[in-house]
């Protein structure tokens, strides 16, 4: 494994940076005041192919794999967390859910809107009482003929009400069976499904968060991935890619934080010096560099792990845990050493300290990621550097 970049994802990273800068950057903070969704933003987006990287091109993808996805999403996220998260959320989840698990016909009637952007994806697991104990959904698909009725409620979906295509998770056997939650795509203008409420939330705010309701909704078995009954297992799978996903993205938050901070601290003077070279600030700068570092090593040991066959569960894991923790450490710190500055929306510190908090808890909080490193380690041991 090595650890320097190739001419593809340095090129990626540069067109991203230049995207950023003249999409999003004067936008970002009127986003997130309004709490507003730029779906715009998505279809040029799926223009440059930000929307379909893992997509193979027979599908209209990019074929990209996880080492040139993440780049692009950190290089987001140093702008806006918010336009991060959505994207990742779009590929890793509902998109990857269809190409891994979908027939051929579901990846061809798909996946082609889904890679260009014409079409933005959700995927829905979550539940009011049913967080990280997924195994007690409630909402549930009854068969009926050539159809499947769903009823029920998910929460905290990303695009919840934005979505064309959601790809849902729901209980077709009993409670706590593992064997007893399928997979479904269901497209936006169903009869009986609609978006709900939009969360009024602390960061990510333009990001859509919203409610996925079913009501009586009838759906054709052939909207169905994979069998029966696999759905819990395909989703354990798509999280695992989509921490990797999460851990870019809290990289790219944690390095705007510590670049703006790192800039003021250059610029700033106190006593006739920047206050750079006091040692109290410059500490802090030393520790962010090396959680960023550190954060940097880990994603790369998962997108290899994903890349040949690894143990992705582990790794993604410890990437997703050290990379969201790092970033709200390096957040916070950031916001110090702005002081009284850095608590006003005048400058960008604000912003990445109200968003790095979601990244500890989004696609599994911190102490599911420890529980999961935790359970690997007894079950599997310790395993080489090299796994």
């Amino acid at each position: 494994m090595t650890f320097q970049e190739n001419d593809t994802i340095s090129a990626i990273r540069s067109m991203v940076r230049d995207f950023a800068a003249q999409e999003m950057e004067q936008h970002i903070l009127d986003w997130d005041e309004r709490q507003h969704f730029p779906r715009e933003l998505f279809s040029k987006m799926g223009e440059l192919g930000l929307m379909g990287m893992l997509v193979p091109e027979q599908y209209g993808g990019t074929g990209l794999g996880y080492p040139e996805y993440v780049a692009a999403i950190e290089e987001l996220a140093a702008v806006c967390g918010s336009i991060g998260l959505s994207m990742a959320a779009h590929n890793s989840l509902c998109t990857n859910h269809i190409l891994t698990f979908g027939s051929e016909d579901q990846k061809q009637r798909y996946l082609p809107k889904l890679a260009v952007g014409e079409h933005v994806g959700a995927w829905g697991l979550t539940e009011a009482g049913t967080g990280s104990d997924a195994m007690r959904m409630r909402c549930t698909a009854v068969r009926d003929g050539d159809d499947y009725i769903l009823n029920g409620t998910k929460n905290w979906i990303t695009h919840g009400i934005s979505g064309e295509v959601v790809v849902v998770l729901v209980r077709t056997g009993e409670p706590l069976d593992s064997r007893g939650i399928s997979a479904f795509v269901v497209e936006r203008g169903t009869p009986g499904f609609r978006g709900g409420k939009k969360e009024n939330k602390l960061g990510m705010r333009s990001s859509e968060t919203a409610e996925l309701i079913f009501e009586d909704c009838r759906i054709p078995a052939a909207n169905m991935l994979g069998k029966e009954g696999d759905g819990f297992i395909q989703a354990m799978k798509i999280l695992d890619g989509g921490r990797i996903s999460i851990a870019a993205l809290s990289l790219g938050i944690g390095r705007g934080a510590y670049d703006a901070a790192r800039k003021y601290a250059l610029q700033r003077e106190q006593f006739g010096q920047p206050i750079a070279h006091f040692q109290g600030i410059g500490f802090k700068l030393a520790d962010m560099a090396v959680d960023l570092e550190a954060s940097r090593g880990l994603i790369a040991k998962a997108c290899h792990a994903k890349a040949n066959g690894g143990d992705v569960t582990r790794f993604g894991a410890m990437a997703k845990y050290m990379a969201s923790e790092a970033c709200v450490r390096i957040a916070t710190d950031a916001v110090q050493v702005f002081g009284g500055y850095g608590y006003t929306k005048d400058f960008p510190v604000e912003k990445f300290y109200r968003d790095s908090k979601l990244c500890t808890i989004g696609e599994g909080t911190s102490e599911i990621q420890k529980l999961v490193i935790s359970r690997g380690l007894v079950k599997n041991g310790p395993h080489s550097a090299d796994s």
